[in-house]
């Protein structure tokens, strides 16, 4: 049986507060999901399965078939904000338009202009962790790949590339860690795709490589105060078991709930001033690789994660409409966490590494039904890019993530 962790409670705001009316109430409570890509629609089908009203706001066209029959779409989001009691932003790119919501009074999970530059200006970022005393790596910032090229020439070593900034869809998954100490192997990939990648990846970090094990600490943030319990987090990166195959974003992650930890206070915890200066409401965390001799922080995410939020709500046992409307409203609570480990794996098709979005490997797969074993049982069964048509779950989208498949222990 899964125990919960029981963390001392935070005094939660008086009965006055819309959201304790709402949820003692039980009064459905009406969520504006707004997105640019197909991404946070697992969120939104738990919503709507917890009886709550959800309207969903994607821009892609490229998604426009996604989420079909799991949850209501609209072709604008503009003209719902006044409807919704809670609209969520979940991805970058959206800090504007959420500080203006937030000054309006709306309650609004996701983006800040502050949190937005966090994770897609990784030099700021990394500004940002050694102002507030956080351990930094050495790191270099380019949006010419000659400059760089030339760099590694004039200073040999060990490095890891990483896009910057909000990356398009097709660089995402665009990672790549030196393997050789004179950092040869990135610069010949350099050297030989330096015309493709200023397209998937037109600004660029080279990090210096360290060698320790790699695990992210992330907290809700409720405007003032970190929500606990925090979350430590381990993603696979790589297609295959045994850290082999190409790299894919994140393939599954292995995570658990703890207590405000050493790996929490010296390092994102710090960023509490910040943070609260600056509003933001929603999940951030920070990645970070641990060795012998320290923490070393690497970057930010300033939104959900993706397939992090599916994983969490493996692991959180309060309803998720109620826990987002009080995070929205930027109160203090306890967020009620199953015990032990909580683990996802993403089920993908090979279209995911279509070059360009190849229409023919797009096609290939679009529509194919998914079937399961046990139809009636789907606990643990998470959406990606899928759609719902005559009670048939179909491949949707072109991005070739498809489900995410969850479990405690």
């Amino acid at each position: 049986m899964t125990q919960e962790n029981n963390l001392p409670s935070e005094k939660i705001n008086g009965s006055q507060n819309g959201s304790v009316a709402l949820i003692a109430a039980k009064t459905p409570i009406k969520f504006l999901f707004v997105s640019w890509e197909s991404l946070s629609g697992d969120l939104a089908w738990q919503l709507t399965k917890e009886g709550h009203s959800v309207k969903a706001y994607i821009k892609s066209k490229n998604d426009i078939d996604v989420y079909n029959g799991f949850i209501e779409k609209v072709d604008e989001w503009e003209p719902y904000q006044d409807w919704a009691d809670v609209i969520v932003f979940d991805d970058v790119e959206f800090g504007d338009i959420a500080d203006k919501l937030r000054k309006k009074g709306k309650s609004v999970v996701g983006g800040s202009k502050y949190t937005d530059r966090l994770e897609m200006d990784r030099e700021f970022g990394q500004m940002e962790m050694k102002k507030y005393g956080i351990n930094i790596l050495p790191q270099w910032q380019f949006s010419d790949y000659d400059e760089a090229i030339t760099f590694i020439k004039s200073n040999p070593s060990r490095y890891v590339f990483k896009p910057s900034g909000n990356v398009p869809s097709g660089g995402k998954g665009l990672l790549f860690i030196g393997q050789e100490e004179d950092g040869k192997d990135l610069l010949e990939l350099l050297e030989q795709n330096k015309n493709v990648w200023r397209k998937k990846a037109p600004m660029f970090q080279l990090q210096k490589h360290i060698s320790g094990v790699e695990v992210a600490v992330g907290a809700f943030f409720n405007g003032k105060e970190f929500i606990y319990p925090v979350n430590i987090n381990f993603e696979h990166k790589r297609v295959f078991p045994g850290d082999i195959g190409p790299f894919a974003g994140e393939m599954g992650t292995l995570m658990f709930w703890s207590r405000p930890n050493n790996l929490f206070k010296m390092t994102l915890e710090k960023m509490k001033p910040a943070l609260a200066e600056s509003g933001y409401i929603g999940y951030i965390d920070i990645n970070c690789i641990v060795n012998g001799k320290g923490i070393y922080p690497l970057e930010f995410t300033a939104r959900f994660g993706y397939p992090t939020i599916q994983i969490q709500l493996e692991g959180i046992s309060a309803p998720a409409g109620e826990w987002l409307l009080k995070l929205a409203q930027g109160e203090n609570f306890e967020l009620k966490t199953k015990r032990g480990f909580q683990v996802g794996v993403r089920v993908m098709v090979p279209m995911y590494f279509s070059k360009d979005r190849d229409k023919e490997a797009i096609e290939m797969y679009r529509d194919l039904p998914i079937l399961f074993k046990k139809p009636n049982n789907l606990e643990g069964v998470h959406i990606e890019d899928i759609k719902l048509e005559e009670g048939v779950w179909r491949i949707a989208g072109v991005s070739g993530c498809l489900l995410v498949i969850t479990g405690s222990g």
